[in-house]
């Protein structure tokens, strides 16, 4: 009976279904049987899980309810929430993972059975994993606690048994981190992979902000024998899940405590051979007022606004001397006034090594390009300090995929070795460049790279402005050519039986997908942002135990969020590319259905008016209501011609407007830097 107490919403309902929340709202409407509310609110109701699986199931709308589904709806309606159930599954998945017998020996049997034997064995586990002691960030939930999970942790062992303890707990802790995105901030994997190689391998590694854990597990990649992993997070429930994330995915001992760094530093007697920080920025309550005698300003006392520098030094004072930390920062932080005598100590000293310009797009915040600072713990004054600055701001990428990651690496890899390893750089065009440090040592101690490398791509060269000019020249010919004829006299609107995508899909005259949030191949991701701007594929799939929904050639891919009238017929150049979410795939049968007369009959402005809803915040489409004339595929063929050719005219045109800013901004540069004479 304790399935009745989990609760699913309407959107929940849809997602067990796999159909919109249009339908779960019609069925309310349609059905006295429907099971009535159990909790929530009027706007927002709930439902009792068990009942909707019964109700589903006598409607023939639900065969079997995926184990995945069912472990999320019990996790997400817990009594406690959904962060402590996702502590109570990760502690049952550890114990799966490293003391199967255990779990099986607690497991058998009734519920109150495996909430009176679980403690002590989680205790073992968790004992060995985490050390003992009360400082751990995850203590042993008691038994009464358990009970409550009890068909919450038996679901996620049975998830556990098909895809590994490890994946499962991947599966759920992603789908809540995705669930409450202005919760948590997160380090995409790429830049954690990058930071981590710019630390080089470790055996103890510290990251005192350490969120999700991206930083450290990414550390735990390039492992020693007996590596350590310390991390401390000021959210007891986000140490927790963090912990037992660390510990099911990497054999190095997992040291996570709960706290503010800053304020009540949990590793005070640490020297680590490395520390990875990802800190919150433009803090103004970091502890200004109570840390002004504090031991670790050996740079110098951060101002009230400058909670980044806090953070760099607190890092700099937990490694041990030749220890290097890297910290991801603000642009603003190399910059701003209020920082330049701590800036400027750090440069003296040489502890301050490095200052990568990240492209926008590369972390939260998107719009702003972040800068990395590579610093080591001196040993020794250097005989001649050096700086290395490199801007990577070129590679960004143009969809929300985020940059050219591959590039990133190579370029800031390739100067930080060399810098490393000599002190020096040599003069080879490249991104990056190494000053002496008393050049950087004015008034404002501005470290920005870009105050001091020219600009990337050198867009004021005349011979690159030339070859613009020219591509410029060919696409605006081919414009020209591809403007369609003017329209025939007007004439009635014929009328045609019309049908619907919803049917077709019942019909059998095409396959209807929706996109996904992660998946294990690794293959390029196509996001909505992607179709909207005609891009290729730009993000990239993180892991997770889904199926991808890979594209193929005659796909029809359609957003679903945004209100714009958007159908993008899959060529071979975007084919295997996975779907990414808020995007449907319709798959046409060849012999029912022209795609490119799909596409186009599914671009009408008056057609998407009718089968679009609106939130107060956005505008959603049910792609199944969207309606398209019943035609021979003969006379769909002649539409799908005329719709392929306007495909072709906007891609040009899109291109025509991308050169022609290409080419004004390069004037303007050249113009202004006299390498463009105005003559």
């Amino acid at each position: 009976m304790q399935d009745h107490g989990t609760e699913v919403t309407a959107a929940g309902i849809a997602r067990l279904a796999g159909v919109g929340r249009a339908a779960v709202s019609n069925w309310r409407r349609r059905h006295a049987d429907f099971p009535k509310p159990v909790g929530g609110t009027e706007t927002s109701p709930s439902f009792a899980l068990a009942d909707v699986e019964a109700w589903l199931r006598a409607q023939g709308k639900l065969a079997e309810v995926p184990p995945r589904e069912r472990v999320w709806q019990q996790l997400v309606g817990h009594p406690e929430g959904p962060a402590t159930a996702l502590v109570h599954a990760g502690c049952a998945l550890l114990l799966v993972h490293d003391r199967p017998t255990l779990w099986l020996e607690a497991s058998a049997g009734s519920d109150e059975r495996l909430a009176d034997l679980l403690p002590a064995a989680l205790d073992q586990v968790l004992d060995a994993r985490f050390g003992p002691g009360p400082e751990r960030a995850v203590t042993t939930p008691d038994g009464p606690r358990l009970l409550a999970s009890a068909p919450l942790l038996r679901g996620a062992a049975e998830l556990a048994a098909g895809s590994g303890a490890r994946k499962a707990y991947e599966f759920l802790l992603g789908r809540h981190l995705d669930a409450n995105p202005r919760q948590y901030t997160l380090t995409p994997d790429p830049l954690a992979d990058l930071m981590a190689e710019l630390a080089g391998p470790a055996r103890t590694v510290l990251d005192p902000a350490c969120g999700t854990g991206s930083l450290l597990r990414a550390a735990a990649t390039t492992a020693r024998p007996g590596q350590e992993l310390y991390g401390q997070d000021s959210d007891p429930a986000l140490a927790a899940l963090t912990a037992l994330r660390l510990a099911l995915s990497t054999d190095a001992a997992v040291r996570i405590a709960a706290g503010d760094s800053l304020r009540a530093d949990a590793r005070t007697g640490l020297r680590a051979d490395a520390a990875l920080c990802h800190p919150p920025f433009n803090e103004r309550n970091w502890g200004h007022d109570e840390l002004a005698y504090d031991p670790r300003w050996e740079y110098g006392f951060p101002a009230r606004t400058e909670s980044e520098l806090a953070w760099v030094q607190h890092a700099l004072a937990r490694v041990r001397d030749g220890g290097t930390v890297v910290v991801l920062m603000p642009p603003a932080a190399a910059s701003r006034r209020s920082g330049r005598r701590v800036r400027a100590d750090l440069l003296r000293r040489g502890a301050l090594r490095a200052v990568i310009a990240l492209p926008a797009g590369a972390a939260p915040p998107y719009n702003l390009p972040l800068h990395l600072w590579v610093l080591r713990r001196p040993e020794r004054a250097p005989a001649q300090p050096g700086l290395l600055l490199a801007d990577t701001g070129q590679f960004a990428g143009e969809g929300r995929g985020g940059p050219d990651w591959r590039s990133v690496r190579e370029t800031v890899l390739d100067a930080w070795s060399a810098f490393d390893r000599t002190g020096r750089l040599d003069e080879r065009p490249r991104p990056a460049r190494c000053l002496p440090v008393i050049e950087l040592l004015d008034d404002d101690v501005d470290l920005a790279p870009a105050r001091h490398l020219p600009p990337p791509g050198a867009t004021g060269d005349t011979g690159r402005l030339t070859e613009v000019r020219e591509r410029l020249d060919e696409t605006l010919r081919l414009t020209a050519e591809l403007t369609p004829e003017p329209p025939a006299a007007k004439s009635a609107p014929p009328r045609r039986p019309l049908t619907t995508v919803g049917e077709l899909a019942r019909g059998g005259a095409l396959v209807l997908r929706t996109g996904t949030n992660a998946g294990h191949a690794r293959v390029p991701l196509l996001t909505d942002h992607d179709v909207l701007t005609g891009t290729g594929p730009s993000g990239a799939l993180p892991e997770g135990d889904e199926e991808p929904v890979l594209t193929e050639p005659g796909d029809v891919v359609v957003p679903v969020l945004g209100g714009g009238s958007v159908a993008r017929v899959i060529d071979d150049a975007t084919a295997g590319a996975a779907l990414g979410r808020n995007l449907v795939l319709l798959r046409p049968d060849p012999a029912a259905l022209d795609p490119w007369f799909l596409a186009g009959f599914l671009r009408g402005t008056a057609n998407h008016r009718r089968a679009s809803s609106h939130a107060s915040t956005a505008t959603r489409l049910d792609v199944r209501r969207l309606q398209l004339p019943r035609l021979p595929l003969d006379a769909q063929r002649g539409y799908g011609d005329r719709f392929r050719a306007l495909d072709e005219f906007e891609r040009a045109l899109r291109l025509a407007g991308r050169l022609g800013e290409q080419l004004v901004r390069g004037m303007y540069d050249g113009l202004t830097d006299g390498t463009v004479a105005p003559g």
